[in-house]
């Protein structure tokens, strides 16, 4: 840490180099940080970009890490960098391999100097991919996971979902040098990551009539008196206990004639008070 100060965790001692920029590396990273390990985020000279749209964000995503900017295109900043790593454990990068060869980084070269470093590359698909551009609207696009084909998604899930990931191949990157003494290189997909996310969807069990889709009366969104209520009442117990409390038959009419007796904050209240999972829509 930058203050000098030691950190606790379950990766204290573990040192983390980040050249992963945007969303998916830094949120990866700040799980890093909280678990315990001392991050260092290296940017360019320019910073990250994301920083122009959402400081604040980024504010959070790096609290209690060391961050520098680097020119890693000339002698003197990949000389630092090649500093960082050598008392590095873990590498982090979001770069397209080729762009990450043209500075010297590639897994036979890493691998030379650094033997038991661990490297986790996100790139966009991996393997024969790795190359393609992209970002998180086309990522959900391709895996199906835009609801209208017409609007926005308001959760980056491909990014997200890929930053887990990396958590998780970090710690088994780890494990393997533990066990065996070297790191090595493991790449981690975007669009893979969306494609998992959409697998209820695939099964049936999201889409348009799926039991989570609509197709439940047990599962769905009502409107109240005022706002609406989102109603999860899947398993046998809470959907017996839904429909004695609210004395109605399990249709979705039934239902929907009944939330409109009370606004959606009162219904998130009965809901606390009667062990019944259902709470107002923000």
């Amino acid at each position: 840490m930058s203050d000098g100060s030691v950190r606790t965790g379950r990766l204290a001692g573990i040192r983390v180099v980040s050249l992963a920029g945007t969303l998916p590396g830094p949120v990866a990273a700040r799980r890093l940080t909280r678990e315990g390990a001392d991050v260092v985020r290296v940017e360019g000279p320019g910073g990250d970009i994301l920083r122009a749209v959402a400081p604040a964000l980024v504010d959070d995503l790096t609290r209690d890490q060391e961050t520098l900017q680097l020119n890693l295109k000339d002698a003197a900043g990949q000389d630092r960098l090649a500093e960082l790593l050598d008392g590095a454990h873990v590498l982090l990068t979001s770069s397209r391999p080729a762009a990450l060869a043209r500075l010297g980084l590639t897994p036979e070269s890493v691998a030379q100097r650094w033997p038991r470093l661990a490297w986790v590359a996100i790139v966009g698909a991996t393997g024969d991919r790795a190359e393609e551009a992209g970002h998180d609207l086309t990522y959900q696009a391709e895996a199906g996971l835009l609801a209208s084909g017409t609007e926005l998604p308001r959760v980056l899930l491909a990014d997200l979902s890929c930053a887990e990931r990396v958590v998780t191949e970090v710690v088994l990157s780890l494990r393997e040098v533990e066990l065996h003494g070297t790191g090595g290189y493991a790449e981690v997909g975007l669009i893979e990551s969306a494609r998992d996310l959409g697998e209820p969807l695939r099964h049936g069990l999201t889409g348009p009539g799926g039991v989570l889709g609509g197709g439940s009366p047990s599962y769905n969104i009502y409107p109240a008196r005022s706002g609406r209520v989102a109603l999860a009442a899947l398993e046998p117990h809470f959907w017996t206990r839904t429909q004695e409390l609210l004395d109605v038959e399990g249709t979705h009419e039934a239902l929907a004639e009944a939330f409109l007796e009370r606004d959606a904050q009162e219904w998130e209240a009965w809901g606390a008070e009667h062990d019944v999972p259902v709470v107002a829509v923000r």
